[in-house]
């Protein structure tokens, strides 16, 4: 099992090693990533936007429903935790503990 696994994170290092050798130098103004759109971004984000920041701008104006769909998603990920974080649990008596068991004298050493 143990070689294996090495074997397994070889290959995976190796392709990514290998795919690595393709993406653009940093900074580079011919990558794909700087042409297109982000030109427009760059030169028309304070006339189209009237803000004086240009990550607000494309972050507000240009991508705003992108950015509330991943506050809608972070959002439900943190209330999901607290419905599973703060669930009563119920005791083999058929009695339910508290949302806190040491606060409420349900824990071994807990105020009675």
């Amino acid at each position: 099992m143990r070689f294996a696994s090495i074997l397994l994170l070889a290959a995976v290092g190796g392709f990514l090693l290998w795919g690595s050798g393709d993406l653009p130098q940093r900074g580079d103004p011919e990558s794909p990533a700087s042409t297109g759109i982000s030109t427009y971004y760059i030169q028309n984000a304070y006339h189209d936007s009237d803000t004086p920041n240009m990550v607000t701008a494309v972050l507000a104006d240009y991508r705003g429903f992108d950015t509330f769909g991943e506050a809608v998603v972070v959002t439900a990920a943190a209330l999901s935790c607290l419905v599973i974080l703060l669930r009563r649990r119920r005791r083999e008596d058929g009695s339910e503990t508290g949302v806190f068991p040491d606060l409420d004298g349900d824990a071994p050493g807990g105020a009675a």
